[in-house]
């Protein structure tokens, strides 16, 4: 089993900064991916960055170049340090963790990240 907890959202400027973490616990040692999605009412969730391992990194493309996911091993947390942030990126993200040899992932409960015109 493994455990996320995501902190550091909140309400911010359009053209502000903001930085979420994610603090894994459990299993971690099995992850082999960890990522951050965002959901807004009436939409499905979208990847908007995920770091595998080896430190490999993908981004959907509304978000390249703005935002940066990183992985802090010995705090087993992943950080995503979102720049220029529009108001298009109000949403709620969550936090997701990928175990390929249990062919599971999970899930953090989630935190509001809103961006004022």
């Amino acid at each position: 089993q493994v455990q996320l907890v995501e902190s550091g959202g909140g309400l911010v400027q359009a053209g502000g900064s903001l930085r979420v973490s994610c603090a894994a616990s459990g299993s971690i040692f099995r992850i082999n991916r960890m990522g951050w999605y965002r959901q807004v009412p009436g939409k499905q969730r979208e990847l908007v960055a995920a770091i595998a391992t080896g430190e490999r990194t993908n981004y959907a493309d509304s978000v390249k170049g703005r935002f940066t996911i990183s992985r802090d091993y010995p705090k087993n947390t992943v950080y995503l340090q979102m720049n220029s942030l529009k108001p298009e990126d109000t949403a709620v993200y969550y936090c997701n963790a990928v175990v390929l040899s249990l062919g599971h992932e999970y899930w953090g409960q989630g935190t509001q990240v809103t961006v004022s015109p």
